[in-house]
C-alpha cells in the first residue's frame, strides 16, 4: 500500500523496500555464519572450525563493507569469534 503521492516519494518507496530486502538477506546471511561456527565448535573437527572460523569472519567483514552492520559492531563479533576459536584449541 503506497500512501505517497508524489512520483519521487513513490520511487524512494520503492528503492527503500529493495534496500530493506537485500539488508535482511545479509543480516540473515550473517547470522547463519555465525551460527554454522558455533555448530562447528561443537564438534572435534579442527579444519570444520578453522573454514567455518574464516567464513564467518568474512561475511561479518562484508556485512561492515555493505553498511548492513556498524564497524566497531563488526569488530566486536570478529573478536567474540576469535575468543571462542581460541578456546577450543
Amino acid at each position: 500500500m503506497v500512501l505517497a503521492n508524489i512520483k519521487s516519494a513513490m520511487k524512494r518507496i520503492k528503492v527503500s523496500e529493495k534496500a530493506n530486502l537485500r539488508n535482511r538477506m545479509e543480516r540473515s546471511a550473517l547470522k547463519t555464519a555465525i551460527r554454522r561456527f558455533d555448530e562447528a565448535m561443537a564438534s572435534s573437527d579442527k579444519e570444520a572450525q578453522s573454514a567455518a572460523y574464516l567464513k564467518a569472519v568474512k561475511t561479518v567483514d562484508q556485512a561492515a563493507s555493505k553498511g548492513i552492520i556498524h564497524k566497531n559492531a563488526a569488530s566486536r563479533k570478529k573478536a567474540q569469534l576469535a575468543k571462542k576459536q581460541a578456546q577450543a584449541l
